[in-house]
Order: C-alpha cells, then sequence, then structure tokens
C-alpha cells in the first residue's frame, strides 16, 4: 500500500478542515456565503496529488465557484462529485459547534459532515494510495456551489461541457445504496393583490386571504388529481407531491387584507415534464384569475430541478450494486444528477451517511461508515481508471 503523503491531511482532518470552512448558500441574504475556502482548501489539496485543477467563478452569483480536478489522460473515466456548500443551521438546536468536528459515541458530528464535505475528504484519502503511474482514465473530481438552493454550480458545469466522462458517482448520503431515480423540484410564489380598507366595511375592499382561500381550495384539488392519475411504485410517496411551504398575509385584525403570497413547491416523478406542471398549476387557478381579473399572479422562486433516471440495467448500476451489496433504489429529494447527466455519462447517486442525518441538527457521519466508503470508493476507482 502506497504511503499517505505527510503534506496532506488524514480523514479525520481533512473533513474537521472543510467543516472548518463555512460554505453556506441560502436565498437568504444574511445568512448566504462563498464557498471560495472549501474550494482553496481542496484544490490545493488535489494539486498536492498531481491534479490539474480548473477553477470557475459561477455566473450571477457573488463569491460562488466550482473546482475541477483531473488526473490522468485520454477519454472517459471517472467523475467524482459532490456540491460544497451547507444549508444554514439554528446553533441553539446544536450540541456541539456545527463548524467543529466532534468525536462522541463513535460518531463525527459538523455541519456537512455527511451533507456533504465528508465524501471529498473520503476521495482524498483514497487517492492517497493510489499508484496514479498505472492510470489508465481520466480520473475526475468536481466541487460544485450552490447546490442547496439554485444548484447554480451544477448547472453551469453542465453547459460548459469541458469532460466527458464515462461514468459519474455523486456522494450524497444514501448509506452507499446506489440511487437511479429520484423526484424533480420547483418552487413558486402565488401572490393576491387585494384592496386594503376598514374592516368594519368588508364590502369597501378585497381581502387577499379570502382569495388565497379559494386558491388553496384548487390546490388541493389538483393535488387530489395528480395522485390519481400518476404513480410510481420504486418511490416510497410514490405520487407527484404539492406542498403548502409558507404563508404571509395582512397585518393588522381590523384591516381587510390587501396582500397575500403563498409559497408552494412541486415535486414531478419521472416522465413528467416542469412545463406539464406549471400548465396544470395555471389552469387549476385560471377560473380564480378569471373572477378576480388582474389580482392572482405565479412566479418562480427559485430555477426547477428536473426529476432523474438511469437505466438500473446500466453497466454502472450493475457495478456498483455488486460493489456495494446494495440493490439500486428510488428517492423523493433531488440532487445533481440530472445535470451531471448531461455531459453524457452513466450517472448514480451514492455516497457515506444517512439523508435522515442531513439538513438536521447535530448532523453526524458515523464512524462504521470510514472503512466500508474507502473500500467501496477504491474499487470503483480501479474499475474505471486502471
Amino acid at each position: 500500500m502506497k504511503k499517505l503523503n505527510k503534506n496532506l491531511p488524514n480523514f479525520t482532518q481533512a473533513i474537521s478542515q472543510l467543516i472548518a470552512q463555512p460554505s453556506i448558500s441560502s436565498s437568504q441574504a444574511s445568512w448566504d456565503q462563498s464557498n471560495e475556502g472549501v474550494i482553496n482548501l481542496l484544490s490545493a489539496w488535489f494539486e498536492t496529488l498531481g491534479f490539474a485543477i480548473t477553477i470557475q467563478a459561477v455566473p450571477n452569483v457573488k463569491g460562488k465557484f466550482n473546482m475541477l480536478a483531473k488526473l490522468g489522460t485520454g477519454s472517459g473515466g471517472l467523475l467524482l462529485a459532490g456540491h460544497s456548500d451547507t444549508v444554514p443551521f439554528d446553533e441553539n438546536r446544536w450540541l456541539s459547534d456545527p463548524l467543529k468536528i466532534t468525536d462522541i459515541d463513535n460518531k463525527l458530528f459538523g455541519l456537512g459532515s455527511c451533507d456533504m464535505k465528508g465524501f471529498f475528504a473520503f476521495i482524498l484519502q483514497v487517492c492517497q494510495q493510489l499508484d496514479f503511474a498505472s492510470i489508465k482514465r481520466p480520473l475526475y473530481v468536481l466541487a460544485t456551489a450552490d447546490e442547496e438552493t439554485t444548484m447554480a454550480g451544477a448547472r453551469f458545469f453542465a453547459n460548459s461541457e469541458i469532460i466527458k466522462p464515462d461514468v459519474a458517482i455523486i456522494g450524497e448520503p444514501t448509506n452507499l445504496v446506489p440511487v437511479v431515480m429520484h423526484k424533480g423540484h420547483m418552487s413558486h410564489k402565488i401572490s393576491i393583490k387585494g384592496q386594503a380598507g376598514h374592516s368594519s366595511k368588508p364590502a369597501s375592499g378585497v381581502n387577499a386571504i379570502e382569495i388565497m382561500y379559494q386558491v388553496i381550495s384548487e390546490l388541493f384539488k389538483l393535488r387530489d388529481n395528480l395522485n390519481l392519475n400518476f404513480q410510481n411504485e420504486a418511490f416510497d410517496v410514490q405520487t407527484p407531491t404539492i406542498n403548502l411551504g409558507a404563508i404571509r398575509g395582512g397585518d393588522n385584525a381590523n384591516r381587510i387584507c390587501g396582500h397575500c403570497e403563498l409559497d408552494i413547491d412541486m415535486r414531478s416523478l419521472p416522465g413528467m415534464k416542469d412545463e406539464e406542471l406549471v400548465s396544470w398549476l395555471s389552469k387549476a387557478l385560471q377560473p380564480i384569475a378569471e373572477k378576480y381579473p388582474g389580482r392572482l399572479s405565479i412566479s418562480e422562486l427559485d430555477p426547477s430541478s428536473p426529476s432523474f433516471q438511469q437505466t438500473p440495467e446500466s453497466e454502472l448500476v450493475l457495478t456498483a450494486e455488486k460493489l456495494s451489496g446494495h440493490h439500486c433504489c428510488a428517492v423523493n429529494y433531488a440532487t445533481e444528477a440530472p445535470f451531471i447527466q448531461q455531459l453524457g455519462c452513466q450517472t448514480i447517486v451514492m455516497g457515506p451517511g444517512s439523508i435522515d442525518q442531513a439538513h438536521q441538527p447535530n448532523e453526524y457521519l458515523a464512524h462504521s461508515e470510514i472503512t466500508k466508503t474507502e473500500v467501496l470508493l477504491t474499487k470503483l476507482v480501479h474499475h474505471y481508471c486502471f
């Protein structure tokens, strides 16, 4: 076995340093941060190993970067991909410092430990033990920006078309189970413009909350219709979903509400097109829009993320199932997989840790994940690159 490079951190040191670099992405400007610190760490480490480094400034988002590390020449090869950002956190709900690794009860606690800075620490350890003199096809490591919000990094990277690997593995926490299918995600704001007035004379104004009540009734009907007409048994939630996520309206009990907003998200099944869902939403609310001319509007909150599906019989899936010992599955959440798939490669989502720990206070990566993840990644890199 090759000796580890003394100039590079071991696994615990690497994950500790990555988590110590805050890289929150959020739609709220007060939370949103640059990921430059994480990118600089990863770039330095992989450059030390002999990788060629490309850093992309992601357009239209300030202080956000992608990093691509490449080792080897020729076409094809393996892409190991993940996002460098984390969600925000409520420090009062954490039992330890979210930005420091705390090792307790055979678990490494820290923000991003499983979702998903830990994946890069695993890749670094695996790469330190490889004999790159015999590499036959390129190995790529991709770290993207803003996966937790707009997926701007993955969108930009897919459009840049600078590589075309044979296969790609996105290391989101799946308990090392190969994920070959997930739902799409889109979010919209429904706005109602009413007419404020004194509550003692309801007819003198137009109550936006009352119109929104009608909107919600139509959304429930649309949800029921989707549930009846679309199912996929591969998912534990087998239908498309509509979630009423946030509502805001009015300012005082004695005023007719002049404005009301509802934020919703919709999650499509593979095979459903985003434009179909948007069309059904518009048609469902059209009678209300006609009843109250100029008072109802629908706008996109964030760019939509399409659903993802990889053929279960593909070589990558069969190989991942064999090496991991797990049968492939579908998940309800969205990832960068559909954008990475645009590179023209077979793509799966498979990484250490559980999605149940992601986006939660006291997020952790269990010690039991460490050895089996390093073994699996080593086998995959040898299979596709050597």
